[in-house]
């Protein structure tokens, strides 16, 4: 991994077996990264990215202005999301095995006494890595008749650059267990992008161009989901 700095912007460059450029700006502080073939030198990749600088500083405050969610202690009449919708959160104590139930506008935490504010992210962070198990492979089912793929496996896991990503060799996709508190049609604009990847893997016209044709809301899509509170997490880019 390499960096340029353009003045007060510092870009940090990725040489990869690819084909094409790509620029990307990652919410929530902005960070830039440049993806690029490895025969491209720094200079040309300099000279790309001065001429993506207008585009580069309008994501940028976009996601200044992005709606940040609060740190969470986890406790009665806090707010929570899941599938884009506020619940508050009613904690109960009791004896037996910690356990989630979803009613009304309440998700209800069952929790044994001196129950941790870590242990009770976990369970919590556990209900929403199953609730994405229950609602996802249909949506991969459905999505690979319509792409005319097949993937070979999808995992749920934390993570702190991306929606979702995909391994194009093993055609297996993962993705981020905070899409869990997203709307499902904001999920299913990210499992889409990840089969898309697994027929091409780079983001070039082909890449573009199929996304358009299965989901032509793909952009409504993906800035709603931009548009969403970010985790108060201080997301690493």
């Amino acid at each position: 991994m390499q960096t340029i700095q353009l003045g007060d912007l510092e870009i940090t460059v990725e040489l990869k077996d690819i084909k094409n450029i790509h620029l990307s700006v990652y919410p929530p502080n902005g960070k830039v990264h440049i993806s690029a073939p490895e025969r491209m030198n720094l200079d040309t990749i300099r000279v790309y990215a001065i001429s993506k600088l207008k585009w580069i500083k309008k994501q940028q405050e976009t996601f200044k202005k992005q709606q940040r969610e609060t740190p969470r202690e986890y406790l009665t009449r806090e707010s929570h999301y899941f599938l884009g919708e506020r619940y508050l959160l009613k904690v109960t104590q009791h004896d037996a095995s910690p356990k989630i139930i979803l009613k009304k506008k309440e998700i209800q935490m069952f929790l044994r006494p001196e129950t941790s504010q870590e242990k009770r992210q976990e369970i919590l962070d556990e209900w929403y890595r199953m609730e994405l198990k229950r609602i996802i492979p249909p949506m991969i089912e459905n999505w690979e008749k319509k792409i005319g793929i097949a993937t070979n496996d999808f995992g749920i896991k934390k993570m702190r650059t991306k929606w979702g990503t995909c391994n194009h060799t093993a055609k297996r996709i993962w993705l981020n267990l905070e899409l869990a508190k997203k709307p499902l049609e904001c999920i299913e604009y990210i499992v889409v992008h990840e089969l898309i990847h697994l027929i091409e893997p780079s983001h070039n016209e082909k890449f573009i161009s199929l996304l358009q044709y299965h989901m032509p809301k793909w952009e409504f899509y993906r800035q709603e989901l931009n548009r969403l509170p970010f985790s108060h997490l201080d997301w690493k880019y």
